[in-house]
């Protein structure tokens, strides 16, 4: 009886007394390697792959919600820098594609004033220069045939019927009249005057200088009255016209500077806006904005490509260096510091980009702590924590709220 008392006691302390743990406790932290985050060991050593003391990362790091912290060796080999986002002026200057053309108000139509075959044309060329007072062409018309002859009878009869009460001065100078009305000249009809004889076609002359960049008629063809036989065009003076399209139009300043840059010449000229065009083309979207610009030197062809800078005043806004931005088809991507080691990915708006500096548009205030260099390494190791970059965390996580 004494023995079993004694082996209750003994049974009831036991359970009394603190049990041990089943397992160990679970540790908050693992060691990894700076250059190989990969490797996850539960205890202090080397990296098998490269040799480096591996880290300390406290678990806890990967609960930031889009964030992520990082230990001072990863810091510092990743070269990771850090600047104040602030106020600053961006040059405001928009690129377009550009197309040289014929300045149209420097353009001439070279039409006849009566009825007749082209009976030779002695420019067949487009692009041949015409000097003013070149012959062009050579034309048979009867109804000018005999509107010399009438010419040159009045002459007659004015020179033997000096005194009949038939005013044949007037008759002649009527039908010079007439001679000069359908583009004879001065000198044409002096000859006719003074040879008295009438060839049967008829010699016709530029009255402007260009270069010909359409032909309306060809040897041989019968015209009308009106009809055109060429077109001449100045190419001393050039059009750019730089397209645009319809989100950007607010950006153009009607009366702003310009800049043509000229690929194929490697030259740049100076200019400025001189009318942005009143329709939008349905199918691409684009409008035209048209710059003046020289071509005395005529090295500058019609249907060259070139380039234009539109240049506007300065934006004062918030900036920060193009190397902090992520870009992606989804969106853009900062990363910014919250704490100390301590990183979040945040989406930004971008605005006008001005060599290394960008416009920060929305996403950013003044004073945030932004990473300037190092931010791809950060993503990377965001990435690998996480399991999916900061774009696909922001659409699940605005999945789960809807």
């Amino acid at each position: 009886m004494k023995s079993a008392l004694i082996c209750a006691v003994i049974v009831l302390l036991g359970s009394c007394s603190p049990r041990h743990k089943d397992s160990a406790q679970v540790s908050d932290s693992y060691y990894t390697c700076a250059m190989h985050p990969q490797i996850r060991e539960d205890k202090p050593g080397k990296c098998p792959i490269c040799g480096m003391t591996l880290i300390v990362v406290q678990k806890n790091q990967e609960l930031i919600k889009d964030g992520i912290v990082l230990s001072d060796q990863q810091i510092q080999l990743g070269n990771i820098r850090i600047d104040t986002i602030g106020k600053g002026k961006i040059a405001n200057t928009l690129v377009l594609n550009a197309t040289l053309a014929i300045d149209e108000t420097r353009s001439v139509s070279v039409s006849i004033r009566l009825s007749g075959r082209i009976d030779k044309l002695y420019f067949k060329n487009l692009g041949e220069f015409i000097k003013k007072g070149d012959r062009l062409y050579d034309l048979y018309s009867e109804e000018l045939n005999n509107a010399k002859q009438e010419y040159i009878l009045a002459l007659e009869k004015e020179k033997i019927l000096d005194r009949s009460i038939v005013d044949f001065k007037q008759l002649a100078e009527s039908s010079r009249n007439k001679l000069m009305l359908w583009g004879m000249s001065n000198d044409q009809i002096a000859l006719l005057g003074k040879t008295k004889q009438a060839a049967s076609v008829t010699s016709f002359y530029s009255p402007v200088s260009g270069t010909i960049t359409a032909f309306a008629i060809h040897e041989g063809e019968y015209i009308t009255a009106g009809g055109t036989i060429l077109r001449l065009a100045d190419l001393s003076t050039l059009w750019a016209e730089a397209q645009v399209y319809t989100t950007q139009l607010s950006e153009v300043d009607p009366k702003g500077k310009a800049l043509v840059r000229l690929p194929d010449l490697g030259k740049e000229l100076s200019g400025h806006v001189e009318m942005v065009y009143p329709e939008i083309n349905p199918d691409t979207r684009i409008n035209l904005v048209r710059i003046s610009i020289p071509n005395k030197d005529h090295l500058l062809k019609p249907g060259m490509i070139a380039y234009v800078e539109l240049t506007n005043p300065q934006i004062t806004g918030l900036t920060i260096s193009a190397n902090a931005v992520l870009k992606n088809e989804r969106n853009n991507i900062v990363w910014i510091q919250t704490g100390h080691n301590t990183y979040k990915s945040v989406s930004v708006t971008l605005g006008k980009e001005d060599g290394d500096q960008v416009e920060i548009r929305s996403g950013l205030r003044a004073g945030d702590l932004v990473v300037v260099d190092g931010a791809y390494l950060i993503n990377s190791e965001y990435i690998f924590q996480k399991g999916s970059t900061p774009v696909e965390s922001y659409s699940r996580s605005t999945h789960h709220d809807e």
